[in-house]
């Protein structure tokens, strides 16, 4: 029998509400669990300390320009839909466009969807049912290839996205034959593309750094988990792992994964999260996560205040970008991603290769981020944060600055208090350097195993 002392704390989805009191909600908890695709923290370090990384949409919805759930919502009839590919054919399309804007944002790593819920596959995929690929059909290209070897080539980790679910079969919607004894038999095939598409883009694009799925629920019921019966992800991922050892991967296989994901638009709130984790959303309205004409990009004060709040909940940050239908990002999303990069440019020492903490963060006022004896303090309402006293910590502060100029501060058991400068000008982020007389110590890494159970999201 094994040792009580030794397994996972097991949590509830309500559990994980009250204790953080917060706002986010993860997705696929309650995963089937398997301690050897488990990864150790040294083996997550690169993608801890990577902080920022650039998701992209993109494929034959990208034509019609109302969002990757198109075909689906619209009911759009396959003949029709499938017929897309013969105009998906970016003849002037550079993928260096894809990693030049990512180094320009400040991203570490880049996640691209190789095939979403529609089947349609952007690499050259013998497993691909049909051969729906955009290899067989109008532009004869391997996208995925292009990608992996120029986000390498740009200094970028590889993130490949996959969709199990595929809206062509049957089986998907009745996957245990209980309308029809073919649909089960239709499922299956599925799960067999499922299984040879995972195993092509494992083997033969190099080491690929994350793999991020999406779509293992079935008939657009129930969840990850529940879907675990037929995607058999345990066995899915084992696979994954005679490739590449140390491939991290989300839990939306319906395995419970080496992080959790935060979807959506929504603001963060809440207490340092104990569990990696990554927020993902877009850096437009968050309406579609493929391209839409005149989708408005959000503010740039409130993106950096995302990023500082996720950060500082020891987070990433997975910001998403929709390519257009010949491949190209809209200039005002460029511009929105470049003016990020800028700020990152100047102030990443305070995000990246840094731990949320150790000070609590208060919602919509401050929070704080580490690294050896340097504690960043992230103000984003200074007005709020004035005369407010900062918890007391068990380490003795040798000085705090503001853009390099020394600021008064007082620190008793009580807490900290520190005063900023008068007239400060706008900022999206008003960071206070502390400097320390000790290392912080890292807090352990939390043994944590979220059943599903009672999850305030379901």
């Amino acid at each position: 029998m094994a040792d009580k002392k030794n397994l996972p704390r097991e949590m509830t989805g309500a559990e994980l509400a009250s204790m953080l009191k917060s706002s986010i909600n993860f997705k696929s908890l309650g995963g089937l669990r398997c301690p050897e695709l488990n990864l150790t923290p040294e083996d997550m370090q690169w993608w801890r300390d990577a902080k920022v990384g650039m998701f992209i949409h993109w494929g034959l919805y990208s034509i019609l320009g109302r969002g990757e759930w198109v075909r689906h919502n619209e009911q759009i009839p396959w003949e029709e839909y499938t017929a897309l590919a013969d105009e998906f054919d970016p003849k002037d399309f550079d993928m260096h466009e894809w990693t030049d804007v990512a180094k320009d944002f400040g991203a570490n790593y880049t996640v691209m969807v190789t095939r979403h819920h529609d089947g349609f596959a952007l690499w050259d995929s013998p497993g691909s049912y049909q051969g729906f690929t955009s290899y067989n059909t109008a532009s004869h290209r391997d996208f995925v290839k292009e990608y992996t070897d120029c986000a390498r080539e740009a200094g970028l980790r590889v993130g490949l996205y996959y969709s199990p679910m595929d809206w062509r079969f049957p089986g998907y919607f009745d996957p245990k034959g209980e309308k029809d004894p073919e649909n089960a038999k239709s499922a299956l095939r599925m799960k067999q593309q499922c299984y040879d598409q995972v195993e092509e883009l494992c083997s033969k694009y190099g080491p690929i750094d994350i793999l991020w799925y999406d779509g293992a629920w079935l008939a657009h019921s129930g969840s990850d988990t529940t879907s675990s019966w037929l995607w058999e992800p345990v066995k899915l991922n084992k696979m994954v792992r005679k490739y590449n050892p140390k491939t991290i991967m989300n839990p939306r296989s319906g395995w419970e994964g080496n992080f959790y994901c935060d979807e959506g638009s929504h603001e963060i709130t809440g207490g340092i999260v104990p569990v990696p984790w990554e927020k993902n959303m877009c850096v437009c309205s968050g309406t579609s996560w493929g391209w839409m004409p005149n989708d408005p990009v959000s503010d740039f004060d409130w993106l950096i205040k995302m990023m500082v709040d996720v950060v500082c909940r020891d987070g990433n940050w997975l910001v998403n970008v929709g390519p257009d239908r010949n491949g190209h990002i809209p200039e005002a999303v460029k511009q929105r991603m470049h003016e990020i990069g800028e700020w990152l440019r100047a102030n990443g020492e305070t995000i990246y290769k840094t731990r949320g903490g150790p000070i609590e963060p208060v919602d919509n006022v401050y929070g704080t981020t580490y690294r050896g004896n340097e504690i960043f303090l992230h103000i984003t309402d200074p007005k709020a944060f004035a005369g407010r006293k900062l918890p007391a910590i068990p380490y003795t502060i040798e000085k705090c600055a503001y853009k390099g100029q020394p600021v008064p501060f007082t620190q008793t058991e009580d807490g900290i208090t520190v005063t900023l400068p008068e007239g400060l000008e706008h900022e999206a982020d008003t960071i206070v350097y502390i400097t320390l007389k000790e290392n912080v110590k890292p807090a352990e890494e939390a043994d944590i195993y979220f059943t599903g159970k009672g999850d305030p999201t379901k």
